[in-house]
């Protein structure tokens, strides 16, 4: 008797789900892979093939979120095989992408009843397991990355981006690829400046971060309460965002680093449908954050930053919201 085959009863992988799904959690956290305001460390452009061919479509995005999640420096990406014909070998522990491949061909089918010949088109996707060349020991050293990227030039607004930001007593600090405020110890992390585009993104990403410093207990001391309840994450983002606009604006930054920074926009607009007046509150905040800023550089005159508050527990009456409309 025959044996039955046995079924492969393994999961069925789901590689457009799982592309889809790392994508749009990218797109949660608030920043698109494609469209960060600093260039990937050593990993400008299109992700490649090991042979320096560039990834397309898909693969390109996919692999840029990858890259950008995992802090990856190489813009190489390779198999298992590949890798081990260039004389490296994978680093023990490391997983393992994916980058998918599109093709398609032609099948004759005969139509029974008539005996009719046609040609169907049949397409298809195949997927491939590859490693990024910072995975890799052992490689060509031209596969990885080994100083950090050139400074961009100096900015027409140099002058003005050091006059506002160098006074300002709160610590910065450079490296990584990653760009925030840690409350626990009281500074900004920025990547290096060169990493950026250019110095204007850079300045835009540093106001972005500041902005969120002067929320700190000894500074502005900012919190919004049971007001705002879940949404008091998004509302110190849009603070941040509408704070960083002000500095970009008194600095005179390209308006394309305060588009950057849309990164929460449906948060926003969640919070902003519900209250109709928490971007008064907003702005209110985002004003004091910018006056606090700027103090440094630009002394104010004695009662000249006094400015109109909306607290996070006053609830801000129709007409008030009216005559805050009219105001601005």
């Amino acid at each position: 008797m025959a044996k039955l085959a046995r079924r492969n009863t393994a999961p069925r992988r789901h590689v457009a789900q799982e592309i889809t799904d790392l994508i749009i959690r990218k797109l949660e956290t608030g920043v698109a892979p494609w469209q960060r305001p600093w260039r990937s460390l050593g990993a400008s452009g299109r992700p490649l093939c090991h042979q320096g061919s560039a990834y397309t479509g898909i693969n390109a995005i996919y692999l840029w979120a990858i890259a950008d999640t995992a802090g990856y420096r190489s813009p190489y990406w390779m198999t298992y095989r590949q890798a081990q014909e260039l004389g490296g070998q994978v680093t023990r522990g490391e997983r393992a992408s994916t980058s998918v491949y599109f093709n398609s061909v032609k099948r004759s089918e005969t139509d029974v009843a008539t005996g009719e010949e046609t040609n169907r088109v049949i397409r298809f996707m195949r997927s491939y397991a590859v490693f990024n060349a910072d995975q890799i020991e052992g490689l060509p050293g031209y596969f990885y990355v080994h100083s950090d990227p050139v400074p961009p030039p100096p900015s027409e607004h140099q002058a003005a981006i050091d006059a506002f930001f160098s006074p300002i007593p709160i610590e910065i600090r450079h490296g990584g690829d990653r760009a925030y405020y840690s409350p626990t110890h009281d500074l900004v992390q920025l990547p290096l400046p060169g990493a950026f585009k250019s110095i204007d993104h850079y300045a835009g990403t540093k106001g972005h971060e500041l902005a969120h410093a002067t929320g700190h207990s000894t500074r502005l001391a900012r919190t919004f309460g049971k007001r705002f309840g879940d949404d008091a994450y998004a509302m110190e983002e849009l603070v941040a965002d509408l704070t960083a606009g002000f500095v970009g604006a008194h600095l005179g930054l390209p308006n394309e680093l305060i588009d950057n920074h849309a990164s929460y926009l449906d948060h926003w607009l969640r919070v902003l449908r519900a209250d109709k007046t928490a971007i008064i509150s907003a702005a209110s905040k985002a004003e004091q954050a910018f006056k606090w800023l700027s103090a440094f550089s630009e002394p104010q005159q004695a009662g000249a930053d006094e400015t109109d508050e909306a607290d996070d527990g006053d609830q801000v009456t129709d007409e008030a919201a009216e005559d805050a409309q009219i105001a601005a």
